[in-house]
């Protein structure tokens, strides 16, 4: 199945306002820092595997780093996604409502992802503050740093629902970034 912009809505135009384009730029550097740190995942599992099966020596601070990098690049994963429509959704039955009701259920769906976002800016913060004083033993860095990455996503998956959300209200379509 192939990714064609507009192809539920052909008759919105795309959004190009200030907003959408700082949100195309957050959009887009997050998938470079998820695709920087994917080739450091793919560097640090190297490290370890090279480490145990060639050198017989495991470094201590691989393991950690890949876990850690797994979360950050889950979170820009998961906000672009967010963002330009890579995510599962139900638009098969959106699209059988009729058009008066379409938008206001697109715009709620939209809210309910903001509102989620919300939550994960909230709880994450929360366990970012309580975790920041403990220091991870195998990095040496604190350990709120593993929330951190909650935050961010759920900052940006607020700001994208609202990009949608404005995008709906002006009869616009929000297009990826990635093109």
């Amino acid at each position: 199945m192939t990714f064609t912009p507009n192809a539920g809505s052909p008759h919105r135009p795309p959004a190009k306002h200030l907003y959408t384009r700082f949100c195309a730029l957050l959009s887009k550097t997050s998938l470079i820092l998820a695709i920087v740190g994917l080739i450091m995942l793919i560097l640090s599992v190297q490290t370890q595997v090279i480490g145990r099966y060639i050198f017989n020596d495991t470094p201590t601070w691989t393991e950690a780093l890949a876990l850690e990098l797994v979360l950050y690049i889950t979170a820009l994963a998961v906000a672009v996604g967010v963002r330009d429509a890579g995510h599962i959704g139900l638009e098969s039955l959106v699209t059988l409502l009729p058009e008066s009701m379409r938008l206001k259920v697109e715009v709620l769906i939209h809210a309910l992802i903001a509102l989620f976002g919300a939550i994960m800016v909230s709880s994450g913060w929360l366990w970012t503050r309580l975790k920041w004083d403990e220091l991870d033993p195998l990095l040496g860095v604190p350990a709120g740093l593993d929330y951190l990455a909650l935050v961010i996503a759920g900052v940006l998956i607020v700001m994208f629902s609202f990009e949608h959300i404005l995008a709906l209200l002006r009869g616009e379509e929000v297009e990826p970034a990635w093109y």
